[in-house]
């Protein structure tokens, strides 16, 4: 058994021996990589996992339940303030329903599963109005705690009271609501508007000034009547767009010069003249169908013939005539007689075309746009022809920016100032830019510095595989070696001794510095 140990143990000191210095190292980093990997997973599978017991307590409670779980010798942790209790994760099921049945915790509010607790006979007005009152404050405060980014919410109503007098008007109610907000979340006005809907159509005779809503950092939130998203009559609203759609316009206009011109080469000022009015109106328009006839879709129609013929006439004539006037001839009898009547009716059906229109809440009435060219190098100004090209440029912007129906604005051409001159700061805006390229100096001193590497790494290795194809060749010369022939042995270790210097010499003129690294090595170990 010993020789067996001894044997091992020889082999592992033999084995460790031939490793190079990198090899030894490399073996005890993965030693002790494996050791702290098997510590880690020992520490992992004895380590506790814990879960919430009870969330969003009150300091108080959350202290109650601790002790009371600390004097079971039940092991807890604390999170979110205080707020949170954590147990180990497999005894959360047994710890609710054993403080269940102690009555913890105690913190809760009125449902409407207690009315079906405590209603009775014996119940009073009062008791009735105040268990009322509750319940609405609880459920109101759910339903607000529900709504995203509200983390809480803490209602109080003062219900209306009945008068007995039948003249007297009805009292309001009133309602008080802190919001516990998440944090970063900020409401916009039209989510308090919804807050306020929501509480006045949840609590009785309850108007929207009746109703204070704040947050936990005393914000007081108000309802604003006739507010919208866009706040057109607002005065910072409309400095703001007309600002925003000015920005817009120089920064088109930036992108077009400087791909002409050069970026830093050119300056644009955008100024605009924008109505706010904005226009509701309301058309009832008949049309024809057909256009050209001016003619309606005939829907009915209705034709009406009568036809009359008769003989044999009786005497007769004009009233009024024969002998009752002078030199008047009556009428002779006798003869037949015809008559016919015919009638048309159709009815036309239009186009009636209903319309209701809002106008866009702002108009662009005017524009005008004033651009200065700094000119190449050693030139004073750009080339008319090259001017005129911008100018056009600059003239169709306008005249698509701005509505054909405005007719009382001036010519485009009035529109647009563009001139060019040098500019006095360029040279020092351009000193300013940081390259847009490596400098050719940077790529040759890199590309040095990675040969450089490259070729230091190479005559390492090489001088490595020599010192170790020279410690090989020793030790295989020295098993090699029988105490029977001493003449041999000497010969060899002549012949060995002349191939080490060779190689020495030959490391000695290729690379001066690991060779006198080998001597400093030799001396430390001799």
């Amino acid at each position: 058994m010993n020789e067996k140990v001894t044997n091992i143990a020889n082999k592992a000191k033999l084995y460790w021996n031939e490793r190079t210095k990198t090899q030894k190292l490399l073996l005890v980093a993965s030693v002790f990589v494996l050791m702290l990997l098997i510590a880690a997973l020992i520490a992992l599978s004895f380590r506790t996992n814990y879960a919430p017991l009870y969330s969003n307590l009150s300091l108080a409670e959350a202290g109650q339940i601790q002790e009371v779980l600390e004097s079971r010798g039940v092991t807890t942790e604390v999170a979110n303030d205080g707020t949170t209790i954590l147990v180990p994760e497999r005894e959360v099921d047994r710890l609710k329903v054993d403080l269940a049945a102690e009555g913890l915790p105690q913190s809760g509010s009125i449902d409407y599963s207690f009315f079906q607790e405590q209603m009775g006979f014996g119940m009073t007005d009062n008791e009735f109005t105040v268990i009322e009152r509750s319940l609405m404050q609880t459920e109101l405060a759910g339903l607000i705690s529900s709504i995203s980014g509200v983390q809480n919410a803490n209602v109080v109503i003062t219900l209306a009271e009945d008068s007995v007098w039948l003249n007297s008007g009805q009292e309001s109610a009133t309602a008080a609501v802190v919001l516990d907000l998440a944090p970063g979340t900020s409401l916009d006005q039209t989510q308090v508007k919804a807050l306020y809907h929501l509480i006045a159509r949840s609590v009785p005779n309850l108007p929207v000034e009746n109703i204070v809503l704040s947050d936990s950092n005393f914000t007081s939130y108000t309802y604003q009547e006739d507010d919208s998203s866009y706040a057109a009559g607002s005065f910072e609203s409309q400095r703001e767009i007309k600002q925003q759609i000015e920005a817009d316009l120089e920064q088109t206009i930036m992108q077009l010069l400087h791909a002409v011109v050069g970026p830093n080469n050119a300056i644009v000022s955008v100024t605009t003249d924008i109505d706010f009015t904005q226009e509701q109106r309301t058309e009832d328009l008949v049309e024809p169908i057909n256009e050209e006839d001016m003619e309606g879709l005939a829907v009915s129609a209705e034709r009406i013939t009568e036809f009359y013929e008769g003989t044999g006439a009786g005497e007769g004539g004009v009233t009024g005539t024969g002998d009752e006037i002078p030199n008047y001839t009556g009428t002779v009898a006798g003869g037949d007689s015809e008559s016919e009547r015919t009638e048309e009716r159709i009815n036309y059906e239009f186009n009636r075309i209903h319309k209701e229109i809002i106008e866009s809440p702002y108009r662009i009435r005017d524009v005008s746009i004033q651009a200065m060219v700094n000119p190449p190098e050693g030139m004073m100004q750009l080339p008319a022809q090259q001017m005129d090209n911008l100018s056009a440029m600059l003239n169709t912007i306008v005249e698509t920016t701005i509505p054909a129906t405005v007719e009382e604005a001036p010519a485009a051409t009035n529109r647009v100032s563009i001139s060019s001159v040098p500019f006095a700061e360029s040279a020092q805006i351009e000193n300013e830019q940081p390259a847009q390229g490596v400098p050719m100096w940077m790529i040759i001193a890199a590309v040095a510095l990675l040969l450089f590497i490259i070729l230091l790494i190479v005559l390492l290795l090489r001088t490595r595989k020599q010192v170790d194809a020279i410690a090989l060749e020793d030790q295989s010369t020295h098993l090699d070696i029988e105490e029977d022939e001493p003449i041999r042995f000497t010969e060899k270790e002549e012949k060995e001794e002349k191939k080490q210097l060779k190689e020495l010499n030959q490391l000695a003129n290729q690379n001066p510095e690991e060779f006198s690294k080998l001597l400093r090595t030799w001396l430390s170990e001799d």
